[in-house]
């Protein structure tokens, strides 16, 4: 289910499907009673609007960049193009092609678009500064941040007549804040920690959503698993771990999603997810990772529902000097603490971390 606010949602039913608010707000009432404590408000409005045959994820008119949500199809927007990055080809056992990104903004947010195969050819015809026109894209889930991808049907025009797009600045490059761990702050983003790793829990494994890659569950009393955007789907699988890390001013709970983890382990997708039905098999690499002095990068979460903060790691690096990151450590305290801005390091995805730039989840699970 998309993550709309529940006003946002009931105009829509109420203005496609040509009932009053009092009439939603009564049928909302009757699902929510039906389904007592089985479901939220939100969801008891998807509900009434598939049986009024309200379309919720297809949007209409144009948007605004702080308006996406993952799920939506069909979309339009204006933007400035902020910054482009380099097209790639990429090629894996599933299938191969190439794809291409670049930056834009407006007055109300950022977002990374996506371009994929023959769209790539429209990322040459752009440049920075230039304003562009978006229609019939879709949005996308990537690490809890909105992306907009093109398919072939998609259509990008470049400084259409009249459009002016007033827009955010890019955010900048080239370095980050290293930080103690007792020095975090739940606003902290972009920011490097260089820690030992204490406690290594067992990956737990998930069933998500081929198409938009949310998570999914099995139907009550069936094996068949149902996407509230995409319904019935053969569900793929994805993967968190859950560490603790210590600098000695402080330790920290760091949650690494697949991409980390691979990072982290050194292991192919085919060892990774051997755990699911030999959890057994990761004892020996809980053993190896203990003591292990490993820089992150990453932003601060609160988790509400525990209470805590965590460190949501966006990089990995193993391969670290300890004696080069101690200097580092030390010449922060002979500065009382003074925050220490560091060049970021290449990474193996050439990805920039940042909190309106957004890595790329793994290519064979994008949709064209």
């Amino acid at each position: 289910m998309i993550n709309v606010p529940f006003d946002v949602v009931a105009s829509k039913i109420v203005e496609e499907a040509g009932i009053s608010r009092d009439e939603l707000d009564s049928k909302v009432n009757q699902k929510l009673e039906q389904l007592s404590g089985l479901i939220s408000k939100e969801g008891a409005a998807h509900i009434v609007a598939n049986e009024l045959g309200v379309n919720l994820l297809e949007a209409k008119g144009l948007l605004k960049i702080k308006d996406l949500v993952p799920g939506l199809k069909g979309v339009t927007i204006n933007g400035k193009v902020l910054r482009k990055y380099e097209p790639r080809s990429f090629s894996n056992e599933k299938r191969s092609g190439r794809l291409a990104r670049f930056l834009v903004g407006d007055d109300s947010g950022i977002v990374m678009v996506v371009l994929w195969n023959d769209q790539v050819d429209v990322h040459e015809k752009i440049k920075e500064s230039d304003v562009v026109r978006i229609k019939d894209c879709y949005v996308k889930d990537n690490n809890g941040r909105s992306e907009i991808h093109l398919n072939e049907s998609a259509g990008l025009e470049v400084n259409p007549e009249g459009v002016e797009v007033e827009s955010k600045p890019a955010p900048q490059q080239g370095e980050r804040v290293r930080k103690k761990i007792s020095e975090l702050s739940e606003k902290d983003s972009d920011v490097e920690v260089f820690a030992t790793i204490v406690q290594v829990f067992d990956p737990k494994f998930f069933e998500v959503c081929p198409e938009c890659n949310k998570r999914v569950k099995a139907e009550e009393g069936s094996d068949k698993f149902l996407c509230p955007a995409h319904g019935e789907v053969k569900p793929g699988f994805g993967v968190v771990l859950n560490l603790f890390v210590d600098d000695g001013s402080d330790n920290v709970r760091v949650v690494l999603w697949k991409n980390q983890v691979l990072a982290l382990l050194g292991v192919d997708e085919d060892k990774l997810f051997s755990f699911r039905d030999k959890p057994d098999a990761f004892e020996d690499f809980k053993t190896d990772l203990l003591g292990l002095m490993v820089k992150l990068v990453g932003r601060v979460n609160k988790n509400e529902m525990f209470d805590r903060v965590e460190f949501v790691a966006g990089l990995v690096f193993k391969d670290v000097n300890p004696d080069e990151e101690i200097k580092k450590l030390e010449k922060e305290g002979s500065s009382e603490k003074k925050d220490e801005v560091v060049k970021k390091e290449e990474s193996s995805s050439d990805e920039p971390i940042d909190e309106d730039l957004l890595s790329l989840e793994d290519l064979e699970e994008e949709v064209e």
